[in-house]
């Protein structure tokens, strides 16, 4: 079993930055992509980012490119999206997910095996 545990949402206004955080627990050594999902009410669940941890390879939706980043800590417990000049339309709440393989497309919600709770981004203009 896996427990994800999100963090660093919150609210901010156009241009504004924020660093959300995966905590994962349990046997992480299974996971070998985490991935933020996000969705906005009244839309799908939509992939923004995903991290291979081994060999750290990145992948990110259009929306995402050039103004989001995903990395990992040493020890691959611990995924970060750092975001960047923030829109309103980047308002959702934030999921972060781990696959126990590698998933075909990462974008993908049905690859995922464990998901965390969330945590709320909301950007005013």
């Amino acid at each position: 079993q896996v427990q994800l545990v999100e963090s660093g949402g919150g609210s901010v206004q156009a241009g504004g930055s924020l660093r959300l955080s995966c905590v994962a627990s349990g046997y992480t050594s299974g996971n070998k992509c985490i991935g933020w999902f996000r969705q906005a009410p009244g839309k799908e669940r939509e992939g923004v980012a995903a991290i291979y941890t081994e060999g750290g390879s990145t992948y990110y939706a259009d929306s995402a490119k050039g103004r989001f980043t995903i990395s990992q800590d040493n020890t691959k417990t611990t995924v970060y999206l750092q975001m960047n000049s923030l829109k309103p339309e980047d308002t959702a709440m934030y999921y972060c997910a781990a696959d126990r393989a590698l998933p075909m497309h990462w974008y993908t919600t049905n690859e995922y095996d464990y998901w965390g709770q969330g945590t709320q981004v909301t950007v005013s203009s």
